[in-house]
């Protein structure tokens, strides 16, 4: 069975209920994801074969700075044999933050699920829906 971890950053708590939504989606399907905030993650992505990373778009269109982009960046070349997919929510511009992230993973992971999950704001029961859709068809991922 897959093992699976949800992994993200949230400085409002929009980007960690959408993460919580895609976890109730994995468990839906019959995996049970375990749903860390990027500051509290201490363990090792070997543990895992499927990750979800949540983060907001900030500043000008960027991952989160100070926590998650190190984070990230740290882990990123770790990302080969992992079935990856991404997720965060965002107030303004059009999403290039999540465009950027996803051509910035594609090459380094073993699968990348999706186009990249953005909900503007904070989810609306339409967008809590869209994470939990999100989380299942994640999980169904062979």
């Amino acid at each position: 069975m897959d093992k699976a971890a949800i992994i993200y950053w949230s400085g409002t708590g929009h980007t960690e209920a959408m993460a919580n939504a895609v976890a109730e989606g994995m468990a839906s399907a019959g995996v049970q994801a375990d749903v860390f905030s990027v500051s509290d993650f201490t363990g090792s992505l070997d543990d895992y074969s499927k990750v979800a990373f949540g983060c907001p778009a900030m500043g000008d269109e960027v991952l989160e700075e100070s926590e998650f982009e190190p984070f990230f960046s740290g882990v990123e070349d770790s990302l080969s044999d992992k079935t990856v997919t991404l997720f965060g929510s965002y107030d303004w511009g059009d999403g290039q933050w999540m465009r950027d992230w996803q051509e910035r993973v594609k090459p380094k992971c073993k699968f990348l699920y999706g186009d990249g999950l953005i909900v503007n704001n904070e989810p609306d029961d339409e967008g809590l829906q869209q994470c939990r859709e999100l989380g299942k068809a994640f999980a169904e991922l062979a």
